[in-house]
């Protein structure tokens, strides 16, 4: 099958025409994909495909599995756009327009969150009033789920144990950074939760933050909601302590410089990383490797080093390999825990789902 993989971020869009497990053509359009309309209908022109894959943040608590879209899915779409207002709207104006350029073909939307679907009831529960809990269905969904998927996949053919086998640590570092806990192939725990707000810290959001600080700066009248969210979205993490930029290549290269609030954020990244990871490790009774993916974890090399130096209370270790042409055990070959690096490929893991969906394949 060939199949246009559609991967919205919050400000940018990436394209995929995939055959198999080729990539015959790509795209990746940096501006929000609400605006990048154009450029999706030029990338599309010209080819035919057989059905298009749809990353979705977040599914909510209904859609917990790839699903072709029809009036039911597109209204539990539209209903978790609350939960995630920086990127379900995005994939909502991506399936307006694909669905009318190609209207012949399926339409796959893969949520991120169905990976996570069989998160154990205690690392999903959050310790809320009950009537909270069952009136609004508060609980932790967990994110980033196609690129966990294909990091435990990539990982096991490294290390040459099946994924059922193995207990990993995946940190995913990018624009949005997630950490999680996995065994046997499934979550068991994960850094964020009800929205991908939570967690470790990230390009421009805060990650976790004292919820009480927030009530102190809405109830004092020092920001109004707006505001409270706009900050926590887009001039946190990164960018808010560097004041600079969120872009961790920029980061290293200021640090060398001597840059002083560059080194500080990234020693704060760093730190956030390591402990959300020492975290989710409590979820496994051992751990046969550390997995670093996304953008930032594939190839930051930098920053990588900084995060397995600091994880010795788990056994883990620095001396990292900086190479970074392919995934790789990067750790040292006597290492007890090794440390792997492998490129994010989201698109392959929504082929794949999507290609199940249609009936033409195996789910990654």
């Amino acid at each position: 099958m060939r199949i246009l993989t559609v991967n919205p971020g919050s400000g940018s869009l990436r394209l995929h025409v995939v055959d198999h497990e080729d990539v015959v053509d790509s795209a990746e359009i940096g501006k929000p994909p609400a605006d990048a309309i154009e450029d999706v209908q030029s990338f599309v022109e010209g080819f035919s495909v057989d059905a298009v894959a749809y990353r979705l943040v977040h599914g909510g608590p209904a859609l917990v599995s790839p699903s072709v879209v029809d009036s039911r899915v597109r209204e539990t779409i539209a209903k978790a756009k609350s939960l995630a207002p920086e990127h379900v709207p995005n994939t909502e104006a991506l399936l307006d327009r694909l669905t009318g350029l190609l209207p012949d073909v399926p339409h796959v939307v893969c949520p991120d969150t169905a990976f996570h679907r069989g998160l154990p009831e205690v690392a999903r529960t959050y310790p809320l009033p009950a009537r909270w809990r069952e009136r609004w269905g508060l609980r932790r969904y967990g994110f980033h789920g196609h690129s966990f998927a294909w990091a435990v996949r990539r990982a096991a053919e490294l290390l040459g144990r099946p994924a059922s086998e193995l207990n990993l640590l995946v940190a995913h570092l990018s624009g949005g950074s997630s950490v999680c806990a996995i065994s046997g192939g499934r979550s068991v725990d994960t850094s964020m939760g009800f929205t991908p707000l939570e967690g470790t810290m990230m390009a421009k959001r805060s990650g976790s933050v004292d919820p009480g600080m927030l009530l102190w700066l809405l109830r004092e009248g020092h920001v109004t909601v707006d505001e409270l969210e706009d900050g926590l979205y887009h001039h946190s993490g990164l960018l808010g302590l560097s004041g600079t930029s969120d872009d961790t290549r920029d980061l290293v290269e200021d640090s060398r410089s001597g840059d002083v609030r560059a080194q500080f954020a990234l020693a704060v990244f760093e730190h956030r990383a390591r402990r959300e990871l020492a975290a989710v490790a409590a979820s496994l009774d051992h751990v046969d490797s550390l997995v670093f993916t996304g953008d930032i974890g594939w190839d930051q090399p930098e920053v990588a080093e900084a995060i397995a130096r600091g994880l010795g209370v788990l056994g883990i270790q620095g001396g990292l390999s900086r190479e970074r042409s392919r995934d790789a055990v990067i750790s040292d070959r006597d290492a007890r825990i090794p440390v792997l690096t492998v490129r994010s490929r989201e698109e392959l893991s929504l082929a794949a789902a999507a290609a199940a969906v249609v009936g033409s394949g195996p789910a990654a």
